[in-house]
Protein backbone atom coordinates (compact mmCIF):
# COMPACT_ATOMS: atom_id res chain seq x y z
CA UNK A 1 0.00 0.00 0.00
CA UNK A 2 1.21 3.45 -0.88
CA UNK A 3 1.47 6.72 1.59
CA UNK A 4 0.11 9.97 1.80
CA UNK A 5 2.44 13.49 1.53
CA UNK A 6 2.11 13.06 4.93
CA UNK A 7 2.84 9.84 5.63
CA UNK A 8 5.52 10.39 3.45
CA UNK A 9 7.39 13.21 5.57
CA UNK A 10 6.59 11.57 8.48
CA UNK A 11 8.63 9.09 7.78
CA UNK A 12 11.27 10.80 5.88
CA UNK A 13 11.77 12.29 9.49
CA UNK A 14 12.10 9.54 11.15
CA UNK A 15 14.45 7.69 9.04
CA UNK A 16 12.04 5.23 8.21
CA UNK A 17 10.69 3.68 4.76
CA UNK A 18 7.35 3.24 5.45
CA UNK A 19 5.01 4.77 8.40
CA UNK A 20 1.40 3.86 9.24
CA UNK A 21 -1.03 5.63 10.69
CA UNK A 22 -1.90 5.80 14.21
CA UNK A 23 1.80 4.63 14.72
CA UNK A 24 3.51 6.25 17.18
CA UNK A 25 7.08 7.82 15.59
CA UNK A 26 10.03 10.40 17.05
CA UNK A 27 11.13 12.35 14.32
CA UNK A 28 13.55 15.27 13.55
CA UNK A 29 12.18 18.54 13.28
CA UNK A 30 13.26 21.23 10.46
CA UNK A 31 12.07 23.97 12.65
CA UNK A 32 10.01 24.56 16.01
CA UNK A 33 8.28 28.09 16.71
CA UNK A 34 7.51 29.91 19.60
CA UNK A 35 4.97 33.50 20.44
CA UNK A 36 5.01 36.14 22.89
CA UNK A 37 2.25 33.60 24.90
CA UNK A 38 3.60 30.32 24.08
CA UNK A 39 7.45 30.98 24.32
CA UNK A 40 8.18 31.79 27.75
CA UNK A 41 6.30 28.51 29.81
CA UNK A 42 8.95 26.84 27.07
CA UNK A 43 11.64 29.03 28.28
CA UNK A 44 10.69 28.52 31.83
CA UNK A 45 10.66 24.88 31.26
CA UNK A 46 13.81 24.79 28.63
CA UNK A 47 15.70 26.43 32.02
CA UNK A 48 14.34 24.20 34.49
CA UNK A 49 15.51 21.13 32.58
CA UNK A 50 19.05 22.39 32.86
CA UNK A 51 20.00 22.08 29.65
CA UNK A 52 22.44 24.32 28.62
CA UNK A 53 22.48 25.27 24.97
CA UNK A 54 19.80 24.63 22.32
CA UNK A 55 19.68 21.49 19.33
CA UNK A 56 20.10 23.91 17.03
CA UNK A 57 19.66 27.98 17.29
CA UNK A 58 19.08 28.31 13.17
CA UNK A 59 16.19 25.80 13.67
CA UNK A 60 14.48 27.87 16.15
CA UNK A 61 12.12 30.97 15.48
CA UNK A 62 10.52 33.46 17.89
CA UNK A 63 7.90 35.94 16.84
CA UNK A 64 6.31 38.63 19.31
CA UNK A 65 3.29 38.96 17.33
CA UNK A 66 0.50 38.94 19.90
CA UNK A 67 0.48 41.20 22.28
CA UNK A 68 2.92 43.74 20.27
CA UNK A 69 4.02 46.33 20.73
CA UNK A 70 3.47 45.68 24.12
CA UNK A 71 -0.32 46.56 25.60
CA UNK A 72 0.22 46.34 29.23
CA UNK A 73 3.00 45.44 31.96
CA UNK A 74 1.91 41.79 31.61
CA UNK A 75 2.50 41.52 27.66
CA UNK A 76 5.99 43.41 28.49
CA UNK A 77 6.98 41.20 30.76
CA UNK A 78 6.25 38.11 28.75
CA UNK A 79 8.24 39.06 25.60
CA UNK A 80 11.12 40.35 27.59
CA UNK A 81 11.47 36.87 28.38
CA UNK A 82 11.46 35.48 25.30
CA UNK A 83 14.16 38.95 24.69
CA UNK A 84 16.26 37.72 26.95
CA UNK A 85 16.36 34.25 25.79
CA UNK A 86 16.59 35.06 22.11
CA UNK A 87 19.59 37.28 22.97
CA UNK A 88 21.29 34.65 25.43
CA UNK A 89 21.00 31.92 22.94
CA UNK A 90 21.93 34.21 20.01
CA UNK A 91 18.55 33.04 17.92
CA UNK A 92 19.11 34.86 14.66
CA UNK A 93 15.40 34.16 13.55
CA UNK A 94 14.04 36.49 16.57
CA UNK A 95 11.32 38.69 15.26
CA UNK A 96 10.38 41.85 17.42
CA UNK A 97 8.27 45.08 17.05
CA UNK A 98 9.60 46.56 13.83
CA UNK A 99 10.65 43.88 11.61
CA UNK A 100 8.07 41.58 13.34
CA UNK A 101 4.91 39.61 11.41
CA UNK A 102 2.31 37.91 12.25
CA UNK A 103 4.19 34.57 12.50
CA UNK A 104 2.14 32.80 9.94
CA UNK A 105 2.78 35.01 7.26
CA UNK A 106 5.89 35.91 8.56
CA UNK A 107 7.69 32.43 8.28
CA UNK A 108 6.91 31.57 4.19
CA UNK A 109 7.17 35.24 3.59
CA UNK A 110 10.85 34.69 5.16
CA UNK A 111 11.41 31.31 3.40
CA UNK A 112 11.75 29.44 6.81
CA UNK A 113 9.32 27.04 5.78
CA UNK A 114 10.21 24.85 2.78
CA UNK A 115 8.17 21.43 1.15
CA UNK A 116 9.01 18.56 2.68
CA UNK A 117 9.62 20.50 6.02
CA UNK A 118 8.21 18.60 8.99
CA UNK A 119 7.49 21.86 11.46
CA UNK A 120 5.83 22.00 15.08
CA UNK A 121 4.91 25.31 16.33
CA UNK A 122 3.32 26.71 20.08
CA UNK A 123 0.01 27.86 18.41
CA UNK A 124 -2.55 26.11 16.79
CA UNK A 125 -2.49 27.77 13.46
CA UNK A 126 0.75 26.48 12.84
CA UNK A 127 -1.14 24.08 10.26
CA UNK A 128 -0.79 27.28 7.82
CA UNK A 129 2.58 26.19 6.47
CA UNK A 130 0.85 22.76 5.07
CA UNK A 131 -0.18 25.14 2.07
CA UNK A 132 3.82 24.99 1.13
CA UNK A 133 4.00 21.11 1.74
CA UNK A 134 5.02 20.89 4.62
CA UNK A 135 3.79 19.19 7.62
CA UNK A 136 2.96 21.51 10.12
CA UNK A 137 0.90 20.91 13.17
CA UNK A 138 0.98 23.06 16.77
CA UNK A 139 1.88 21.54 19.81
CA UNK A 140 1.61 22.99 23.64
CA UNK A 141 4.80 24.78 25.17
CA UNK A 142 6.87 22.16 27.10
CA UNK A 143 6.59 20.08 23.44
CA UNK A 144 8.18 23.33 22.42
CA UNK A 145 10.49 23.48 25.06
CA UNK A 146 11.40 19.30 24.69
CA UNK A 147 12.30 19.99 20.79
CA UNK A 148 14.41 22.99 21.38
CA UNK A 149 16.54 21.04 23.49
CA UNK A 150 16.13 17.85 21.87
CA UNK A 151 15.18 18.62 17.82
CA UNK A 152 12.41 16.12 17.98
CA UNK A 153 9.25 15.56 18.28
CA UNK A 154 6.96 12.71 18.93
CA UNK A 155 3.67 11.47 16.53
CA UNK A 156 1.22 9.24 16.24
CA UNK A 157 0.92 9.07 12.47
CA UNK A 158 -2.53 10.60 11.43
CA UNK A 159 -4.67 9.27 8.70
CA UNK A 160 -5.86 11.35 6.02
CA UNK A 161 -8.63 12.57 4.17
CA UNK A 162 -8.56 13.48 0.63
CA UNK A 163 -10.53 16.97 -0.51
CA UNK A 164 -11.00 17.00 -4.16
CA UNK A 165 -12.73 20.29 -5.32
CA UNK A 166 -14.03 20.89 -8.97
CA UNK A 167 -16.13 23.29 -10.89
CA UNK A 168 -15.79 26.91 -11.78
CA UNK A 169 -15.43 29.21 -8.93
CA UNK A 170 -18.24 32.03 -8.75
CA UNK A 171 -17.35 35.68 -8.24
CA UNK A 172 -15.64 36.93 -5.10
CA UNK A 173 -15.51 33.16 -3.78
CA UNK A 174 -11.68 32.88 -2.25
CA UNK A 175 -10.32 30.05 -0.43
CA UNK A 176 -11.54 31.86 3.01
CA UNK A 177 -14.86 30.53 1.45
CA UNK A 178 -13.65 27.42 0.26
CA UNK A 179 -12.65 26.07 3.98
CA UNK A 180 -15.55 27.75 5.65
CA UNK A 181 -17.79 25.67 3.43
CA UNK A 182 -15.87 22.63 4.19
CA UNK A 183 -15.85 23.17 7.47
CA UNK A 184 -19.59 23.75 7.52
CA UNK A 185 -19.62 20.51 5.86
CA UNK A 186 -17.55 17.95 7.89
CA UNK A 187 -17.94 20.12 11.06
CA UNK A 188 -15.48 20.82 13.44
CA UNK A 189 -14.51 17.37 14.44
CA UNK A 190 -14.92 15.96 10.58
CA UNK A 191 -11.22 15.88 10.38
CA UNK A 192 -10.25 15.01 14.02
CA UNK A 193 -6.18 13.92 14.06
CA UNK A 194 -6.68 13.47 9.91
CA UNK A 195 -4.13 15.47 7.72
CA UNK A 196 -6.49 17.42 5.12
CA UNK A 197 -5.04 17.16 1.86
CA UNK A 198 -6.38 19.80 -0.49
CA UNK A 199 -6.85 18.90 -4.24
CA UNK A 200 -8.15 18.86 -7.59
CA UNK A 201 -8.14 21.72 -10.08
CA UNK A 202 -9.98 24.58 -8.50
CA UNK A 203 -6.81 23.95 -6.12
CA UNK A 204 -4.59 23.95 -8.94
CA UNK A 205 -5.72 27.14 -10.05
CA UNK A 206 -5.43 28.91 -6.92
CA UNK A 207 -2.84 31.40 -5.45
CA UNK A 208 -0.66 30.46 -2.83
CA UNK A 209 -2.33 33.23 -0.80
CA UNK A 210 -5.32 31.39 -0.75
CA UNK A 211 -3.75 28.10 -0.20
CA UNK A 212 -2.14 29.64 2.82
CA UNK A 213 -6.07 30.69 3.96
CA UNK A 214 -7.08 27.38 3.53
CA UNK A 215 -4.63 25.26 5.53
CA UNK A 216 -4.65 27.93 8.27
CA UNK A 217 -8.42 27.18 9.17
CA UNK A 218 -7.59 23.06 9.08
CA UNK A 219 -7.29 22.90 12.75
CA UNK A 220 -10.90 24.58 12.89
CA UNK A 221 -12.28 21.12 11.46
CA UNK A 222 -10.08 19.34 14.24
CA UNK A 223 -6.99 18.75 11.79
CA UNK A 224 -3.36 17.32 12.93
CA UNK A 225 -2.23 19.30 9.68
CA UNK A 226 -3.65 20.99 6.03
CA UNK A 227 -1.71 19.94 3.43
CA UNK A 228 -1.41 20.78 -0.46
CA UNK A 229 0.84 18.36 -3.26
CA UNK A 230 2.95 20.90 -4.33
CA UNK A 231 3.07 22.35 -7.48
CA UNK A 232 4.26 24.85 -9.89
CA UNK A 233 2.81 27.92 -7.82
CA UNK A 234 4.37 26.97 -5.18
CA UNK A 235 7.99 26.88 -6.88
CA UNK A 236 7.37 30.15 -8.14
CA UNK A 237 6.40 31.60 -4.76
CA UNK A 238 9.59 29.88 -3.22
CA UNK A 239 12.02 31.37 -6.31
CA UNK A 240 12.84 34.44 -4.61
CA UNK A 241 12.66 32.85 -0.93
CA UNK A 242 14.19 29.54 -0.71
CA UNK A 243 18.12 29.52 0.85
CA UNK A 244 18.29 25.94 1.21
CA UNK A 245 16.96 22.65 -0.37
CA UNK A 246 13.43 21.34 0.13
CA UNK A 247 11.57 18.08 -1.57
CA UNK A 248 8.20 18.21 -3.21
CA UNK A 249 6.33 14.51 -1.76
CA UNK A 250 3.07 13.47 -3.27
CA UNK A 251 0.64 11.00 -2.27
CA UNK A 252 1.12 7.81 -4.12
CA UNK A 253 -1.72 6.52 -6.32
CA UNK A 254 -2.94 3.87 -4.43
CA UNK A 255 -2.29 5.89 -0.82
CA UNK A 256 -5.13 4.97 1.75
CA UNK A 257 -7.68 7.72 2.70
CA UNK A 258 -9.64 7.32 6.03
CA UNK A 259 -12.51 9.34 3.66
CA UNK A 260 -12.54 11.15 0.14
CA UNK A 261 -14.72 14.06 -0.52
CA UNK A 262 -15.71 15.91 -3.76
CA UNK A 263 -16.84 19.00 -3.38
CA UNK A 264 -18.14 20.75 -6.55
CA UNK A 265 -17.16 24.21 -6.26
CA UNK A 266 -19.88 25.68 -8.85
CA UNK A 267 -22.72 26.08 -5.95
CA UNK A 268 -20.73 28.06 -3.57
CA UNK A 269 -21.40 31.73 -3.00
CA UNK A 270 -19.64 33.95 -0.36
CA UNK A 271 -20.16 32.61 3.44
CA UNK A 272 -19.89 33.87 6.58
CA UNK A 273 -19.49 31.77 9.56
CA UNK A 274 -21.86 32.77 11.94
CA UNK A 275 -21.32 32.52 15.83
CA UNK A 276 -20.30 30.70 17.50
CA UNK A 277 -19.24 28.12 15.96
CA UNK A 278 -16.54 28.06 12.72
CA UNK A 279 -18.89 25.49 11.08
CA UNK A 280 -22.12 27.43 11.49
CA UNK A 281 -22.03 28.13 7.94
CA UNK A 282 -24.34 29.87 5.45
CA UNK A 283 -24.40 31.79 2.70
CA UNK A 284 -23.62 35.97 3.00
CA UNK A 285 -26.65 36.60 1.32
CA UNK A 286 -29.00 34.60 3.75
CA UNK A 287 -28.02 36.86 6.59
CA UNK A 288 -27.69 39.95 4.85
CA UNK A 289 -29.02 42.83 6.92
CA UNK A 290 -27.54 42.00 10.40
CA UNK A 291 -25.86 45.00 11.36
CA UNK A 292 -22.02 45.40 12.61
CA UNK A 293 -20.11 47.45 15.08
CA UNK A 294 -16.44 46.62 13.98
CA UNK A 295 -15.06 45.23 10.67
CA UNK A 296 -11.10 43.81 10.91
CA UNK A 297 -9.55 42.71 8.37
CA UNK A 298 -6.20 40.98 7.88
CA UNK A 299 -4.20 38.40 10.90
CA UNK A 300 -2.65 35.14 9.96
CA UNK A 301 -5.89 33.74 7.84
CA UNK A 302 -6.45 36.96 5.37
CA UNK A 303 -3.57 39.24 6.14
CA UNK A 304 -1.80 38.82 2.89
CA UNK A 305 -1.17 41.25 0.10
CA UNK A 306 -4.01 39.53 -2.19
CA UNK A 307 -6.40 40.08 0.85
CA UNK A 308 -5.60 43.96 1.09
CA UNK A 309 -6.10 44.04 -2.84
CA UNK A 310 -9.14 42.46 -2.88
CA UNK A 311 -10.10 44.83 0.13
CA UNK A 312 -8.79 47.90 -1.15
CA UNK A 313 -10.91 46.88 -4.39
CA UNK A 314 -14.33 47.40 -2.62
CA UNK A 315 -13.23 50.20 -0.20
CA UNK A 316 -12.22 52.95 -2.85
CA UNK A 317 -14.31 55.32 -3.75
CA UNK A 318 -16.38 54.55 -0.46
CA UNK A 319 -16.95 55.28 3.00
CA UNK A 320 -16.99 52.81 5.79
CA UNK A 321 -20.54 53.18 7.79
CA UNK A 322 -19.57 55.82 10.34
CA UNK A 323 -21.10 53.31 13.22
CA UNK A 324 -18.55 50.47 12.02
CA UNK A 325 -14.99 50.94 13.23
CA UNK A 326 -12.87 49.03 10.55
CA UNK A 327 -9.04 47.82 11.19
CA UNK A 328 -6.53 46.46 8.36
CA UNK A 329 -4.25 44.36 9.85
CA UNK A 330 -0.78 43.42 7.33
CA UNK A 331 0.00 40.41 7.93
CA UNK A 332 3.86 41.49 7.82
CA UNK A 333 6.09 44.57 7.34
CA UNK A 334 6.40 43.33 3.83
CA UNK A 335 3.03 43.29 3.00
CA UNK A 336 2.18 46.51 4.86
CA UNK A 337 5.60 48.56 2.86
CA UNK A 338 3.97 46.70 -0.32
CA UNK A 339 0.44 47.87 0.02
CA UNK A 340 2.14 51.21 1.11
CA UNK A 341 3.96 51.24 -2.61
CA UNK A 342 0.48 50.48 -4.20
CA UNK A 343 -1.61 52.89 -2.61
CA UNK A 344 -3.92 50.52 -0.73
CA UNK A 345 -2.88 52.01 2.74
CA UNK A 346 -3.95 55.52 1.37
CA UNK A 347 -7.31 53.30 0.04
CA UNK A 348 -8.14 52.15 3.16
CA UNK A 349 -7.40 55.62 5.77
CA UNK A 350 -9.76 57.84 3.12
CA UNK A 351 -12.32 54.83 3.36
CA UNK A 352 -12.55 56.36 6.99
CA UNK A 353 -10.63 52.98 8.08
CA UNK A 354 -7.68 52.47 11.06
CA UNK A 355 -4.78 50.74 9.84
CA UNK A 356 -2.67 48.79 12.90
CA UNK A 357 1.01 47.44 13.18
CA UNK A 358 1.26 43.75 12.05
CA UNK A 359 -0.15 42.41 15.42
CA UNK A 360 -2.61 39.57 16.13
CA UNK A 361 -4.36 42.01 18.42
CA UNK A 362 -8.08 41.40 18.15
CA UNK A 363 -8.04 37.72 16.91
CA UNK A 364 -7.80 36.54 20.15
CA UNK A 365 -9.07 39.55 22.05
CA UNK A 366 -5.78 41.02 22.84
CA UNK A 367 -5.67 44.59 22.08
CA UNK A 368 -6.49 47.12 19.08
CA UNK A 369 -10.03 45.81 18.68
CA UNK A 370 -11.65 44.33 21.57
CA UNK A 371 -15.34 43.94 21.72
CA UNK A 372 -17.71 45.04 23.79
CA UNK A 373 -21.01 43.31 25.40
CA UNK A 374 -23.70 43.69 22.51
CA UNK A 375 -20.96 44.35 19.93
CA UNK A 376 -20.75 42.26 17.04
CA UNK A 377 -18.24 42.12 14.51
CA UNK A 378 -17.27 40.36 10.83
CA UNK A 379 -14.00 39.31 10.72
CA UNK A 380 -11.55 37.25 8.64
CA UNK A 381 -9.94 35.94 11.89
CA UNK A 382 -10.42 31.90 11.83
CA UNK A 383 -12.35 31.47 14.70
CA UNK A 384 -15.73 33.09 16.70
CA UNK A 385 -16.14 30.90 19.82
CA UNK A 386 -17.84 32.56 22.76
CA UNK A 387 -15.65 35.35 23.89
CA UNK A 388 -13.39 35.00 21.14
CA UNK A 389 -12.45 39.05 20.23
CA UNK A 390 -13.44 40.24 23.76
CA UNK A 391 -16.30 40.14 26.28
CA UNK A 392 -18.60 36.95 26.52
CA UNK A 393 -21.52 38.47 25.21
CA UNK A 394 -20.15 39.95 21.79
CA UNK A 395 -20.59 38.40 18.25
CA UNK A 396 -18.20 37.42 15.81
CA UNK A 397 -19.20 36.61 11.88
CA UNK A 398 -16.04 34.62 9.52
CA UNK A 399 -15.50 36.00 6.44
CA UNK A 400 -13.37 36.63 3.57
CA UNK A 401 -11.92 40.31 2.85
CA UNK A 402 -14.49 40.99 0.09
CA UNK A 403 -17.85 40.43 2.42
CA UNK A 404 -15.89 42.23 5.76
CA UNK A 405 -15.10 45.15 3.00
CA UNK A 406 -18.40 45.27 1.90
CA UNK A 407 -20.13 44.88 5.22
CA UNK A 408 -18.01 47.52 6.69
CA UNK A 409 -19.57 49.91 3.71
CA UNK A 410 -22.91 48.92 4.23
CA UNK A 411 -22.78 48.77 7.88
CA UNK A 412 -24.26 45.37 7.89
CA UNK A 413 -23.86 42.10 6.63
CA UNK A 414 -23.63 41.74 2.72
CA UNK A 415 -22.71 40.74 -0.22
CA UNK A 416 -19.63 42.51 -1.83
CA UNK A 417 -21.53 42.66 -5.07
CA UNK A 418 -24.30 45.27 -3.21
CA UNK A 419 -21.23 47.48 -2.43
Amino acid sequence: MGMTIAQKILAAHCEQDTVEPDEIVMAKLDLALGNDVTAPLAIETFRGSGVKKVFDREKIVLVLDHFTPNKDIRSAQQCLVVRNFAKEYDIPHFYDVGDVGIEHVLLPEQGLVLPGDLVIGADSHTCTYGALGAFATGVGSTDLAAAMISGEAWFRVPHSILFRYKGELNSWVSGKDLILFTIGKIGVSGARYCAMEFTGPVIKSLSMDGRFTMANMAIEAGAKTGIFPPDQVTEEYLESRAGRDYTFYFSDPDAEYLDIIDIDVSGIEPVVACPNLPSNVKPVREVRGVTIDQSVIGFCTNGRLEDLRIAAGILKGNKVARHVRTIIFPGSQGVYLQAIREGLIEIFIEAGAAVSTPTCGPCLGGHHGVLAAGERAVATTNRNFVGRMGHPKSEVYLASPAVAAASAVAGELTHPDDI
